[in-house]
């Protein structure tokens, strides 16, 4: 169903080409388990015919494919705690204050991404799943919106989060006793993420996106009305399901406020220990601690945080089956040495000045097959650092080229936008079209930015 009131009558170059890609995509486009094992046999193929052996390549891909499975829990984990919390009436409520501040699609659509930029500036995973969770409860406020555009404009925001302050590949060249101290020495992120070149990217990208997203609400093609879906029944407690009267002492228990209320201090109070200690650092894990004890002090009783949790975990199948395929393509990717020739390839010839552009499209390049920054930085880092010493090229805008390349093509690699969907409950299809205009614009921003800012 198609609803004139969420887009102008008349469309504009920017929504022929979302127009375009829209369709064109969710003709083409496959679901996410399908695109990583047709990664997985075209990765095959290349290692065979850069001279691997088909038992060599096939070794390389089982070695590798529970190499994520740390990581694939930690993302899980971010799904669900994050979902827990903003499912607490508390949360709730606040969101729907936020929210009631826009009153049109189109105010929607800034609002959302200006919250997910910021969110995913902070902390990746944080973002990931703010964005999404406040472009459900947008959707119930302003039910006009393109429920598409919504989303995919509160994914876009994770296009800043390796050039924000949980970026890994910043942190990490600035870490004492790193892989790469001893050929580059340190780069502290006062020359990354701190940076002038990287603060105008930030604020170019800050002002320009959202009025990006405002335009694709043009596109003129199939318009999923959020008000047409079933979106949390109640939006101020989802958790709100008729109670039966507690009997006994178990379900007395169960709906006590006050196991909730002490777990949940309990486990924050460690949290106010480590700031006390000075090493409390924003990480996955710590992310997912604090969310998970917030969860249950705002919840309060054991059975609304296990209805929440129930919820929640609906989502999670494609994180924990897919994430494994991309572990092994990543072995494939690095054992077989396809990663290191690509990024060879595109360091060969180089000068200083052209070098960070080279780098962030190699970049860019190797994370639709190596999506994770921190094992893009190992396969990278050791081949295009050392070229940017030889070329005098600055090492700190090489890295920084890196790492904005890996965030970059995140735009339109499954693999992260997993958890989003997963909230969404939408599939790839619905939002990679908008994404794909997403990282066209920002290709070029970055793309110039990265070569020619001082």
């Amino acid at each position: 169903m198609t609803d004139r009131s969420a887009q102008p009558a008349e469309k504009g170059a920017i929504g022929r080409l979302t127009g375009a890609l829209d369709s064109f995509i969710g003709r083409w486009l496959p679901e996410p388990l399908v695109i990583v094992i047709a990664l997985t046999f075209l990765v095959f193929i290349a290692g065979l015919l850069a001279g691997n052996g088909p038992v060599e390549m096939v070794g390389h891909f089982g070695d590798g494919f529970w190499d994520l499975l740390t990581f694939a829990m930690q993302m899980a984990l971010v799904l669900v705690t994050g979902f827990v919390v903003a499912s607490t009436p508390l949360f709730e409520r606040a969101l729907g204050r936020l929210a009631r501040v826009a009153q049109t699609p189109g105010q929607a659509i800034l609002l959302v991404t200006a919250v997910s930029l910021a969110a995913c500036f902070v902390n990746w995973g944080f973002g990931l799943v703010i964005g999404a969770l406040f472009a459900k409860r947008l959707a119930r406020e302003v039910p006009d919106t393109d429920y598409r555009v919504l989303i995919a404009s509160g994914y876009s925001g994770f296009l800043v989060w390796h050039a924000g302050l949980s970026g890994s590949i910043p942190l990490t060249a600035a870490t004492p006793g790193n892989f790469l101290e001893d050929e580059i020495g340190l780069i502290p992120t006062s020359e990354t993420i701190f940076s002038s070149a990287n603060l105008i990217l930030l604020a170019i990208i800050a002002i320009g996106l959202p009025f990006l997203n405002r335009m694709m609400l043009n596109h003129g093609g199939r318009t999923v009305r959020s008000g047409d879906l079933r979106i949390d029944d109640d939006p101020e407690d989802p958790t709100a399901r008729a109670a039966p009267q507690p009997r006994t002492p178990a379900q007395r228990l169960e709906q006590s406020r006050w196991l909730g209320w002490t777990a949940g201090l309990f486990g924050l109070s460690f949290v106010v220990i480590l700031i006390v200690r000075g090493e409390f650092a924003l990480t996955l894990d710590t992310v997912n601690f604090v969310f998970l004890f917030a969860a249950l002090a705002l919840h309060g009783s054991a059975r609304n945080f296990l209805i929440a949790l129930d919820e929640a975990v609906k989502g999670v199948g494609g994180i924990l089956i897919q994430f494994p395929f991309y572990a092994g393509i990543m072995g494939m990717m690095v054992g077989s040495g396809l990663a290191a020739g690509l990024t060879d390839l595109f360091v060969a010839g180089a000068n200083a000045t052209i070098l960070p552009l080279l780098a962030f499209l190699s970049a860019g390049l190797v994370n639709v097959l190596v999506p994770s920054g921190g094992g893009q930085w190992a396969v990278q880092g050791p081949i295009i650092m050392p070229a940017a010493e030889a070329l005098g090229a600055d090492p700190a805008r090489v890295a920084l080229a890196v790492a904005w390349g890996d965030a970059w093509t995140n735009m339109i690699q499954p693999f992260w936008a997993l958890p989003a969907l997963a909230v969404a409950g939408l599939s790839a299809r619905d939002i990679m079209g908008f994404c794909v205009l997403v990282l066209l614009a920002s290709g070029v921003v970055l793309g110039l930015g990265l070569t020619f800012l001082p």
